[in-house]
């Protein structure tokens, strides 16, 4: 838990996975549905922007250590944790993130007319994961965001891309996926030299 006992980067992190999941509750006719879903959208992406901001009036600019961090031990057996927190580049990171979502839905309010409550829960996911991958202190825990990133972008190129947007997909699966299996060779092999997959402690290894 960070500092002052409140977890506000884990709120600012799954607030938009929250908002995804009022969506995907939203009953009615098509017009209904995809009208509440633009509006839950847009104001769970506006408070999560308000709330990336509090975070960044609240950083010390004046330090080089992680802030609001937040740790809890899942599997101290094998060095793994959900361990959280932003220095002076993710937070800008993290508002860039928060930021560019609304505008990205006020973008697409009404380009975006078949399946718009899945376009929006797709963002909100996507928001969640960006968030999560730029605060994450742990190897595994960045892992996990980092390719929970790349469902929802491949859902959004996917479906509501261009002509050519099933070409386009699938070539993003490839690249990413190649990437995504170098990745977690590389984590594996620093947590079996190291025995765990904390950034910090690594850089102290």
């Amino acid at each position: 838990m960070n500092a002052a006992g409140f977890p506000l980067l884990s709120l600012l992190t799954f607030l938009p996975l929250v908002g995804a999941a009022i969506i995907m509750f939203v009953r009615g006719d098509d017009a209904v549905v995809a009208r509440n879903a633009r509006w839950t959208a847009l104001w769970t992406s506006l408070v999560t922007f308000v709330l990336s901001l509090i975070l960044w009036a609240r950083f010390d600019r004046g330090t080089a250590e992680f802030q609001f961090v937040e740790r809890v031990s899942w599997l101290p057996e094998f060095g793994v944790g959900y361990h959280m927190g932003v220095d002076g580049v993710s937070v800008l990171f993290v508002l860039l993130s928060t930021a560019l979502t609304p505008i990205c839905i006020l973008a697409s309010w009404e380009a975006i007319t078949t399946r718009v409550r899945e376009y929006m829960v797709a963002f909100l996911v996507l928001e969640t994961m960006m968030v999560g991958m730029f605060a994450a202190l742990d190897m595994l825990v960045f892992y996990v965001f980092f390719e929970g990133v790349l469902i929802p972008m491949f859902l959004i190129i996917g479906v509501w891309g261009g002509a050519r947007r099933v070409y386009a997909a699938y070539k993003f699966f490839l690249y990413t996926l190649l990437g995504s299996v170098l990745m977690l060779l590389a984590i594996l092999y620093l947590w079996r030299e190291a025995g765990t997959t904390d950034i910090p402690t690594l850089h102290r290894h």
